[in-house]
C-alpha cells in the first residue's frame, strides 16, 4: 500500500489534477455535445442542464487545474514539501467524488454535501505552508478560494447561475494576478534565450487597477446582475486597463513560440471578453458569446498553455512545444472562435457552432492527454524528486 502512494503520479499536485482535469473536461464537453444532439440524456442533480454544464466547467474542470497549479506553486513559494502521497491522493479523491456526485440523478443536497468538501480541504492544504512560512504575498489566494466556495454553496442553494458568474470573475482575478507575474517573466526569459535584450517592466499600479476592476465587476454582478449597464460600464473600463497593461508584455515578439503565444492569446481574450460583456450589457449582443470569450477563451486557453508548460518544466523536460502541443493550442483557438465569433456571425447555425466548438475542445484536451499522460504518470527522466 505504501508503495502505491509513493508512485510518481502522487508526487506533485499538477500530476493528478492536470490529468484528471483534462480527462473530465474532454468527457463533460463530449457528453454536453451528445446531449445537444439528443443522443444522450445526462443524469444530474440540477434541473437546468445549462447550470450543470456551467457548474462542471467552473467547479469541476477549472478548479482542478487551479488546484494542480497552486499545490505545485505553494511548495515553490514557501520552500516546503509539496502535498503528496496520501495527502494528495485524499484531495484528488474528494475532487473526483464531487464529479461523480454531479453526474448522478441524486438529491441536490447530497450532491452539494459531497461537492462542497473539496475547496475547503484544498484551502487548508495550501494555508498551512503559507502560514508556516508567513508568505503574506500569496494569502490572497486563500481569500479567493474561500469566495469560490461561497459561490459554489450559493449555486446549490439558489439553483441559478449568479454564483457561477461571480466565480468566473474570481477565477479571472486569479488569471490577472498570476498572469501579471508569469506572462512577462516567461516571455522575457524566453526572448533573452534567443538573444533579444528585453526586460520585465514593473507595473504595480496597473496590476492593482486590473485586479480591482475585476473585483468591482464581481460586486456589480451580485448587486445588479451580469447584464446591467453598470456591470457593462465596469467591464469596458476593465478592458481598457488590461489592454494598457499588455503594452509591456512584448506580445509582438512571441509568435514563434507556441508556449508563449498561447499565454498571450489567453490574456488577449480577457480584453475581448470584457468588451463583449459591455456590448451584451448594452443590448448589442447576447450574453453567451461574451461569457464564452471569458471562459473558453481566457480560462481554456491559459489553462491548456500552463498545463503543458508545467508538465514539461516540472518533469525535467525542455520547454519546447512539439507539433502535437501546437496543434492542441490551435484546436483550442478554433473551439473558442467557433463558439464566440461563430455564434455571433452565424446565429442561424447556433447549435451547429456549439457542436463544432465542442468537438475541437475535446480534441485539444484529448491531444493533451495523449501527449502528456506518460510524463505525468512516470518518474522524471533526470532522476530528481517527482
Amino acid at each position: 500500500m505504501q508503495k502505491l502512494f509513493n508512485h510518481p503520479f502522487l508526487g506533485r499536485g499538477f500530476r493528478p489534477f492536470f490529468l484528471g482535469g483534462a480527462f473530465y473536461s474532454a468527457l463533460s464537453i463530449l457528453l454536453w455535445v451528445l446531449q445537444m444532439q439528443g443522443h444522450v440524456f445526462l443524469a444530474m442533480p440540477f434541473d437546468d442542464i445549462v447550470l450543470w454544464h456551467s457548474h462542471e466547467m467552473v467547479f469541476g474542470f477549472a478548479i482542478a487545474i487551479i488546484a494542480g497549479f497552486l499545490l505545485t506553486a505553494v511548495a515553490n513559494w514557501t520552500g516546503g514539501a509539496p502535498a503528496r502521497q496520501i495527502h494528495l491522493a485524499g484531495l484528488f479523491a474528494l475532487w473526483l467524488a464531487g464529479r461523480v456526485a454531479m453526474n448522478l440523478d441524486i438529491d441536490p443536497k447530497i450532491a452539494a454535501a459531497i461537492d462542497l468538501l473539496f475547496i475547503p480541504a484544498l484551502t487548508v492544504s495550501l494555508m498551512i505552508p503559507l502560514l508556516k512560512s508567513w508568505n503574506k504575498r500569496n494569502f490572497i489566494f486563500m481569500f479567493m478560494l474561500t469566495a469560490l466556495f461561497v459561490c459554489n454553496l450559493f449555486t446549490f442553494l439558489l439553483q441559478d447561475r449568479t454564483g457561477i458568474y461571480v466565480a468566473i470573475f474570481i477565477i479571472l482575478m486569479m488569471v490577472t494576478l498570476i498572469g501579471g507575474r508569469i506572462i512577462p517573466a516567461f516571455t522575457v526569459a524566453a526572448l533573452r534565450r534567443t538573444g533579444l535584450d528585453k526586460k520585465v517592466t514593473p507595473q504595480p499600479k496597473m496590476d492593482v487597477a486590473a485586479l480591482v476592476s475585476l473585483v468591482l465587476i464581481g460586486c456589480s454582478v451580485i448587486a445588479f446582475g451580469v447584464t446591467d449597464i453598470i456591470t457593462g460600464g465596469l467591464a469596458l473600463l476593465s478592458a481598457g486597463i488590461h489592454a494598457w497593461r499588455l503594452r509591456f508584455y512584448h506580445a509582438g515578439n512571441v509568435w514563434h513560440d507556441p508556449l508563449l503565444w498561447s499565454l498571450h492569446l489567453g490574456y488577449i481574450w480577457l480584453v475581448i471578453g470584457l468588451v463583449l460583456l459591455a456590448m451584451a450589457a448594452g443590448g448589442m449582443i447576447l450574453l453567451s458569446p461574451a461569457l464564452h470569450a471569458l471562459t473558453a477563451g481566457v480560462i481554456g486557453t491559459l489553462t491548456l498553455s500552463m498545463m503543458c508548460r508545467v508538465a514539461l518544466g516540472h518533469t525535467g523536460r525542455e520547454l519546447i512545444a512539439g507539433k502535437g502541443t501546437t496543434i492542441a493550442f490551435v484546436f483550442m483557438q478554433v473551439a473558442v472562435l467557433t463558439r464566440v465569433a461563430g455564434t455571433l456571425l452565424l446565429p442561424d447555425l447556433y447549435l451547429h457552432m456549439i457542436i463544432v466548438s465542442g468537438i475541437f475542445w475535446v480534441a485539444a484536451f484529448a491531444l493533451y492527454i495523449f501527449i502528456y499522460a506518460p510524463c505525468l504518470w512516470q518518474a522524471r527522466p533526470d532522476g530528481h524528486a517527482p
